[in-house]
């Protein structure tokens, strides 16, 4: 390079640092820093549950992005400066917040090494606030490396000490923020946004969120996924079970504390109580468009070419739908377009032409409430070269969404899995956490409903004579009677579950359960007489030791049914419910045969 030419690179480099420097210095003198706040969200149930507090330069300056700023700062040495009177600014705007609500404060890692930062700047800056220390919480940014771990945790624990929280800013970046995860032992881990963008699309980055989340749980840490642009990456986290959000969905940063739109904040309610439903849901009866993902339709019209940049800009995904308007009529499959690209013609011919001669208009095209084991079904039974492409799903005949054959067996798995861990390894009925929960479902639903309480009487001494195998025989009988009788009732929704021993439950839609009770009553009645002998039978009783080890007489074992309605609307919590039942009950123990008592 010619010097000349060097020296007015050098001269211009110079001069373009200079002004930065006299920028920089301006803002600092002048306080030009404007504070604004970005929501963090639950993803629970779409509350925001704190702010983080970032930080712009003057409008129209080079230094007016904070990346910008905060470069020229550790530059020109200033970072303490610049830091400080972002955190004034912050701070002064503390008396506008919800006193339960978090602030999260972005910090340098050399910064907390700063003696002026360890003489407790932060408390003189809230002297005169009303703020709870403890939801004050120190966002690590790894821009620069830190050299001593062992000194950097002390001083970290110096100020959880006084009751501030740690955040890791940009978790799963590298290396180097793993190792500042495990070295400073944080409340909060915010997850870097190149692990949440397009997660819904990318089976690997799901695994490894999945890894965090499991991770957080284990050593009672919080998750927040950072960098939410859209509503299946949102979703996505949720099912993944990510208690806290933020991004561009969810609010952008503003001069103001604001919360989140009402429509996301709706998605995320609605989100959430599908993910509870999942519990009662198997293969059969769990909605296909419950996990379907909403990808973009296009046009029938749109051109090789613009398919390609779009599969260009999308390398995770595998297909698109064409549709005439709403209507899908037809799908793309990467694999099967690039083929038809690599011919001899096929970039002539096709990139400036429209796709709808090379789409697949036999493409499988599912309602959104078909159950996932009939969706199952239908895509095994496409073609060969056509096993693995895109499902399409609409609502109400429109195009809604896609799925995908691993995301249908992925979920068939995971909801057999989820079904068995809660449910009674005897009768294969659901469990304790399963009833609870439906129980809760049907209070708060506000429909009319019944609660079916089933308990075998003399069933102790039968185990005690007959042995527990022919026991287990007599439960498993009762919960195969409870469920065939409901299933060939009229009665539109149910719900059977195995409390324990000899208990069992039945929650059905409506009121009117006599005709049902006495059928279960009959049926169990002349059934359980097989599992006695024939002596046993003739004399209607057998012989076995009370408590007390005294020999008496006991019937053939019968079932009482105590129902509890939600007429009168007067039951609130489970607990409720099985208080009223216990009362129910009693009455039908002072019957020595099978009835049902109705409260």
């Amino acid at each position: 390079m010619p010097a000349v030419l060097y020296n007015q690179l050098m001269q211009h480099h110079v001069q373009w640092e200079e002004k930065d420097y006299d920028e920089l210095e301006e803002i600092l003198n002048n306080k030009d820093i404007k504070a604004v706040f970005q929501p963090i969200v639950s993803l629970l149930d779409g509350n925001v549950v704190g702010y983080e507090a970032l930080s712009r330069g003057p409008q129209g300056s080079t230094l007016e992005r904070p990346d910008e700023l905060f470069a020229a700062a550790e530059k020109f040495n200033k970072l303490w400066e610049l830091e400080f009177l972002c955190r004034s600014k912050a701070f002064a705007r503390v008396k506008g917040l919800a006193k339960d609500m978090m602030l999260f404060i972005n910090v340098d890692p050399n910064i907390i090494n700063d003696e002026r930062f360890k003489k407790g700047a932060t408390l003189e800056m809230l002297a005169d606030q009303d703020f709870d220390l403890g939801n004050i919480i120190f966002e690590i940014t790894e821009k620069n490396s830190i050299d001593d771990y062992k000194n950097f945790r002390k001083v970290l624990d110096h100020y959880t000490s006084q009751g501030y929280k740690i955040a890791i800013d940009d978790t799963g970046a590298g290396y180097s923020g793993l190792r500042l995860l495990a070295e400073t032992r944080p409340q909060f881990i915010k997850i870097d946004m190149d692990l949440v963008r397009d997660i819904d699309k990318d089976v690997l980055k799901q695994a490894l969120m999945k890894a965090f989340y499991e991770f957080s749980v284990v050593m009672n840490m919080k998750i927040i996924a950072e960098g939410i642009e859209s509503i299946d990456e949102l979703n996505t986290l949720i099912q993944i079970g990510v208690p806290y959000g933020q991004g561009y969905l969810l609010q952008r940063p503003a001069a103001e504390f604001l919360t989140i739109h009402p429509l996301v904040k709706e998605n995320i309610v609605l989100k959430n109580k599908q993910k509870k439903q999942e519990a009662f849901h198997t293969p059969l009866t769990m909605p296909i468009g419950e996990i379907s993902r909403r990808d973009p339709g296009f046009p029938e019209a749109i051109t090789g070419s613009k398919a390609l940049e779009y599969f260009n800009e999308n390398p995770h995904l595998m297909g698109i739908t064409l549709l005439q308007g709403d209507l899908p009529v037809g799908l793309l499959m990467k694999n099967k377009f690039l083929a038809h690209l690599a011919t001899q013609y096929g970039v002539a011919v096709y990139m400036n032409r429209s796709v709808g001669s090379l789409m697949d208009n036999h493409v499988l095209i599912v309602d959104y409430d078909m159950p996932l084991e009939q969706v199952s079904k239908l895509a095994v039974a496409r073609y060969e070269d056509s096993l693995y492409d895109y499902i399409v799903v609409t609502q109400q005949g429109r195009y809604y969404g896609i799925i995908t054959v691993r995301q249908l067996l992925e979920k068939t798995t995971q909801l057999e899995i989820n079904r068995a861990k809660h449910s009674n390894p005897l009768s294969g009925l659901p469990g304790n956490i399963l009833i609870e929960e439906k129980l809760h479902q049907v209070i708060e639903s506000k429909e009319p409903y019944s609660v079916l309480y089933f308990d075998l009487d003399n069933f102790k001494a039968y185990n005690d004579t007959y042995g527990f195998d022919n026991g287990d025989k007599i439960l498993c009988m009762t919960a195969q009677i409870i469920q065939s009788q409901l299933k060939s009732s009229n009665i539109a929704d149910f719900f059977v579950g195995h409390i324990g021993g000899d208990d069992f439950i039945a929650i059905v839609q409506g009121v009117d359960v006599v005709p049902l009770c006495q059928t279960i009553i009959d049926y169990f009645d002349v059934r359980v007489r097989g599992f006695y002998t024939e002596s046993d039978q003739k004399l209607e009783y057998i012989i076995a030791k009370n408590r007390h080890g005294v020999e008496e007489e006991y019937p053939i074992v019968s079932l009482s049914i105590a129902v509890v309605t939600s007429i009168g609307c007067k039951f609130k919590t489970p607990a409720d419910l099985g208080e009223a039942a216990g009362g129910v009950k009693k009455k039908c123990k002072l019957v020595w045969q099978s009835c049902y008592c109705i409260d």
